[in-house]
């Protein structure tokens, strides 16, 4: 892997992980289409630099959510949880961002070989997934947008996104797409939808990271710059995706990400098929 090419799938990498198109399915397709084949020091990287992006664009609240949580452990050892749960909305967030991350370390736990085994799989499988990514956006485009916020949620709207992350370990179901489009279905304000999805990715991302880190030293070999050239790249990318996220949920449909996904997903499938790829 050289230069350009580390910086390439480092940008795909930070792009995908937060607009709704699949990280996994693309960098599958990116590292086919380059003739590279990223080893798992250089995934560490990519994971620490997504992380780096969203806990940077969201420091406020996740600064205010740690306070909160601490806060909360002292209310429980003093006998005062269900009060002070109840009067600060961040205690809640952090409460439900926990409580939303349960079911994707369950299946990432359980299932762990499973998934590996169809991330290694042909290439059909993520672009049908994808395809399936297109579907879900689609549809929840043309469900009425709710009020709930982060004054509001309840923790069945938590578990619910949380579900829908884990349902997207699966390789090409957008991590993303599937949460945002889980809470907008269940009556979730736009806005706080892409919010709460991008927030949830940072205990599932800094999983990833954590159990790949062991691997990180093997990076510092002849490769080290395009790895740490990607890992700056997915920083920047990441950052820019959210931020165009944010905007466009709020002012503008999502049915454009549902089209791609539908094209990337027939045309890779067909090329898979054929033989192509």
């Amino acid at each position: 892997m050289d230069i350009i090419q580390g910086i390439i799938i480092g940008i795909v990498q930070g792009l995908t992980e937060f607009l709704p198109v699949s990280s996994s399915a693309h960098l599958v397709f990116i590292q086919k289409i380059l003739g590279v084949q990223s080893s798992l020091a250089f995934d560490t990287f990519l994971h620490l630099g997504t992380l780096i992006a969203v806990m940077w664009f969201f420091r406020y609240d996740i600064y205010k959510m740690i306070l909160s949580w601490l806060s909360s452990i002292r209310d429980i050892l003093s006998g005062r949880f269900r009060e002070g749960f109840y009067s600060d909305p961040y205690k809640r967030l952090a409460w439900y961002v926990i409580l939303a991350t349960i079911p994707v370390g369950i299946v990432g736990v359980l299932f762990e070989d499973s998934v590996d085994s169809l991330f290694a799989g042909a290439l059909y499988v993520p672009a049908f997934f994808l395809f399936v990514t297109g579907t879900i956006l689609y549809l929840s485009q043309r469900m009425t947008s709710g009020e709930i916020n982060y004054n509001t949620i309840t923790k069945k709207e938590a578990l619910f996104m949380g579900l829908g992350q884990a349902c997207a370990i699966l390789p090409g179901l957008s991590r993303s797409g599937t949460t945002i489009a889980a809470g907008l279905t269940i009556g979730l304000n736009k806005e706080f939808a892409a919010k709460f999805s991008f927030i949830l990715s940072i205990p599932a991302i800094l999983g990833a990271f954590l159990l790949q880190v062991k691997d990180i030293g093997s990076a510092m070999d002849a490769n080290f710059l395009p790895v740490f050239l990607g890992f700056i790249a997915s920083i920047i990318a990441g950052y820019m995706a959210i931020k165009w996220m944010l905007d466009l949920i709020q002012n503008k449909s999502l049915d454009i990400f549902a089209y791609y996904c539908w094209v990337i997903g027939i045309l890779v499938f067909m090329g898979s098929i054929a033989h192509i790829f």
